[in-house]
Parts: C-alpha cells; sequence; structure tokens
C-alpha cells in the first residue's frame, strides 16, 4: 500500500507526458535521484506548474507507489528565476544540473551534491565571481564529491607532499619536481592552480565560493579538468557544447560573464 512522504530537493529535468501531465527528475536529501509523476502539472493554474520546473528547490510531498512517485504539493524556496532571465548564466545552469543527473543514483546518499549544486546555482547568479571559474569549481567538487578526482596532495609516485608542481593525466594528479623526469606525460603547471585545486576538493561547500584567481590560473585550470574530464567521465554533455561556445564569447571579450 502507497503512503505520502515529504523530501527536500531540486528539479533536475522535465519531460512532458501526455496532454497536461510532466515526468520529472528530482535530486532530494533523503532519496537520492528519483523520478516523479506531476499529475496536470502543465494545465494553465496548476499549482504545480512553476514548482516542477528546472531549478526548482524546496519540499516536495510525494505520494510513494509501488514503482513509481506521484507530486502531490510542493513548497519552493527558490525557483532560481534569475538563470532562466539571464543567457549568460543559463547555459551554466543547465550544464550543472545535467552533470548532477549523470553522477547521482536513486538511493544514495547524494546530499552532498544537493548542496554542491544549490551553492553553485547561488554563486552563477552573483556578479562576484567570474562564471567560468564558478564552473570550475562545480566540475572538481563534484569530482570530489564522487571520489574521482586527481590526487594533487602527494606525488603519485614517490608519495613527497612538496614541491608538487607537475600534473600527469594518465596517472591522474600530481607529480614532484624530482619525479617529473620519470612521468612522460606530466606538464608544468603553475604553484597557484594546484593551491586552488587543492583548496577546491577539501574546503567546506559552504566556503568555496570565496575567491578569485588570475586569468592565468583559471586558463590552466579549465584546461586541466577539461582534458581530466574527458578521460575520466568520457561522457558528452548536450549542454557542454553551447556552454563552451558562451565562454569562448566571455574569452574574446564580447560580453562579460
Amino acid at each position: 500500500m502507497g503512503q505520502n512522504i515529504v523530501v527536500t530537493g531540486m528539479v533536475l529535468q522535465v519531460m512532458p507526458i501526455g496532454e497536461y501531465d510532466k515526468r520529472i527528475t528530482l535530486l532530494t536529501k533523503e532519496r537520492g535521484k528519483i523520478t516523479a509523476f506531476a499529475r496536470g502539472a502543465r494545465r494553465p493554474g496548476s499549482q504545480l506548474l512553476a514548482a516542477t520546473n528546472p531549478f526548482s528547490f524546496g519540499e516536495f510531498e510525494l505520494f510513494e507507489g509501488r514503482s513509481s512517485y506521484t507530486v502531490a504539493r510542493a513548497s519552493i524556496q527558490n525557483y532560481f528565476r534569475e538563470l532562466a532571465e539571464n543567457f549568460d548564466v543559463t547555459y551554466y545552469g543547465f550544464y550543472f544540473l545535467e552533470f548532477a543527473d549523470y553522477y547521482c543514483q536513486e538511493n544514495n546518499d547524494e546530499r552532498e551534491m544537493l548542496k554542491l549544486l544549490y551553492q553553485s546555482l547561488r554563486a552563477l547568479m552573483s556578479t562576484a565571481y567570474d562564471k567560468r571559474l564558478v564552473r570550475s569549481i562545480f566540475e572538481l567538487k563534484a569530482l570530489a564529491v564522487n571520489g574521482e578526482a586527481p590526487n594533487v596532495f602527494s606525488c603519485l609516485k614517490c608519495g613527497k607532499k612538496e614541491e608538487l608542481l607537475w600534473f600527469s593525466q594518465k596517472r591522474g594528479g600530481a607529480v614532484c619536481a624530482a619525479c617529473a623526469g620519470g612521468v612522460p606525460d606530466a606538464v608544468r603547471i603553475e604553484e597557484s592552480t594546484m593551491y586552488t585545486m587543492q583548496y577546491i576538493i577539501s574546503a567546506d561547500i559552504g566556503k568555496l565560493y570565496s575567491f578569485r584567481v588570475s586569468d592565468r590560473v583559471l586558463a590552466e585550470l579549465q584546461r586541466l579538468l577539461a582534458q581530466y574530464l574527458a578521460i575520466y567521465v568520457g561522457h558528452s554533455f548536450k549542454s557542454l557544447k553551447i556552454l563552451l561556445e558562451a565562454e569562448q564569447l566571455v574569452s574574446a571579450g564580447d560580453f562579460t560573464g
């Protein structure tokens, strides 16, 4: 017999079903990633019309059936409407949602990913941060949350924790100056870039968006992460192509991020 449950989460994805219904993907604190049906949510005047849009964050009361969930009602704390109104940040927001949708699983503890997603969307809406840096922070921290981040705290060859000025994509992390000659793909990186990666991986999510970096460090961080994701994630995100085009415009100075 079914029962009603209340979960806290964010809408990651929405798909129209039939004439008036929606099927939504929710990232929740209590159940990880789940799929739920919102009956009549596309009818004009429906109380679920706005609550079942992407980015909506709040409490969702769900009827839990044998094989599916149905949204009974929702109390939304943040719609993140600014993301939909500003195309400069919309691209980033949808990429973050798609990234979380790809990584998260049902009945898995996804509280840290939900917190990261929420804080990253808030950072996107702030004019204080370069959106490209927000993206890099989100990507690297998401990898860390899932236990797939590069090792940047000790040399992958000898274990030394000092002079970590080289990075190997194939080995997945840092290499010290003494060992770099024996690692064919090791590339020299800025000391500030290494410190930045160490901070992102180790910092509490609530303190992630509290710093800036130089353009040189940001460019290097983006390059390293793009290569690392290509090797260790290898998934083609549909929203990423549009996002990369937008970032190229930012780099060219056509508009500010």
